[in-house]
C-alpha cells in the first residue's frame, strides 16, 4: 500500500500533478522507480514529437538534396552538413543562448527558452538532418527498374512519387531509420545537461536519477533504473518499427518459417 501511495503522489510529478516537494531522506526503491519513471514522460514527449515532425521535414530535405534546382539542393546539403557536423550538445547551448538574446528584443521567443519548446525544436532539426541523409541515400538506391516500370504504367509526377518512389525509399531506409529513432530517444537525456532549464524543477528521467545519486551518494541504484527504463523503451521502439517495416515489405517474398524442433527418440531399431 505504501508503494501505491508513492505512485499516486509522484507518478505524474514531472508534469506538475501530485506532490510538489521531493523526498529528502530514507529513499525507497519505489520512490526512485516512480520518480524516474515520471521523468520518462518528458523523454517520450521529446522523442515522439521530434520524430514525427522530423519525418516529414526529412522527406522534404532528402527530395531537396536530390533536386536539380541548385538553390534547393545546396540549402538541403548545408542544412544536413551543419546539424550532422556539430555535436547535439553544442546545438542545445547555441540555441538556448540565441533564443535568450532574441527574447529580450522579441517577446515571441519567450517560450523558446523553455525546454518543452526550445529543446524540442533542436531535437526536431537534428533528427531531420540525420534522417534526411538516410532518406537521400535510399532515394539514390531505388532500382531503375522500379522507375521504368512506373513510366511504363503511365505514372508520372505525384502519382509516381506516391505509389513507387516514396514507398520504395521508406522500405530501403527503414532499418537505418529505426536506429536513428533509437538514437533520438537516447539523445533526449542531453536536455537535462543543456542550458534549457527544467520546468519548475520538474525535469526528465535523468534529472531525477541525478537527484537520487547526489542525495544518496550511490549512483548504482538510480542510473541502472534509468537504463532499465530506456531498455524497455528501446524494445517498444524496435517492436513498433519492426511492425511498420513488415507492413512496408509485405509484398516481398517472406522467409519460410522454420519447422518446430520435435524430440523423437528412436527407441527401437
Amino acid at each position: 500500500m505504501e508503494c501505491l501511495d508513492t505512485i499516486a503522489d509522484y507518478g505524474l510529478r514531472s508534469i506538475g500533478i501530485g506532490e510538489r516537494l521531493l523526498p529528502r531522506e530514507n529513499f525507497t526503491l519505489c520512490q526512485q522507480f516512480t520518480l524516474i519513471g515520471s521523468g520518462m514522460l518528458w523523454n517520450i514527449y521529446f522523442g515522439v514529437l521530434s520524430l514525427l515532425a522530423g519525418f516529414f521535414l526529412a522527406t522534404a530535405v532528402a527530395l531537396g538534396k536530390a533536386a536539380r534546382n541548385p538553390v534547393l539542393r545546396k540549402s538541403s546539403e548545408w542544412f544536413i552538413f551543419i546539424f550532422r557536423g556539430s555535436p547535439l550538445f553544442i546545438q542545445f547551448f547555441f540555441a538556448y543562448f540565441l533564443f535568450l538574446a532574441l527574447k529580450g528584443q522579441y517577446p515571441f521567443f519567450n517560450p523558446f527558452t523553455a525546454a518543452w519548446l526550445g529543446a524540442l525544436l533542436v531535437l526536431f532539426l537534428n533528427t531531420s538532418a540525420y534522417t534526411g541523409e538516410i532518406f537521400y541515400g535510399a532515394l539514390q538506391s531505388i532500382p531503375k527498374g522500379d522507375i521504368e516500370a512506373a513510366d511504363a504504367y503511365g505514372l508520372s509526377g505525384w502519382s509516381r512519387f506516391r505509389r513507387v518512389i516514396w514507398p520504395t525509399m521508406l522500405r530501403l531506409a527503414w532499418p537505418a531509420y529505426t536506429n536513428e529513432a533509437i538514437f533520438l530517444f537516447h539523445s533526449t537525456t542531453l536536455v537535462y545537461f543543456s542550458g534549457f532549464p527544467a520546468w519548475q524543477q520538474k525535469g526528465d528521467a535523468l534529472y531525477y536519477a541525478s537527484y537520487f545519486a547526489d542525495k544518496t551518494f550511490n549512483p548504482f541504484v538510480p542510473y541502472p533504473i534509468l537504463a532499465g527504463y530506456f531498455i524497455l523503451l528501446t524494445l517498444v521502439i524496435i517492436t513498433l518499427m519492426g511492425r511498420i517495416g513488415a507492413r512496408l515489405n509485405r509484398h516481398l517474398p517472406q522467409e519460410a518459417k522454420r519447422p518446430r524442433f520435435r524430440f523423437r527418440p528412436q527407441l527401437i531399431r
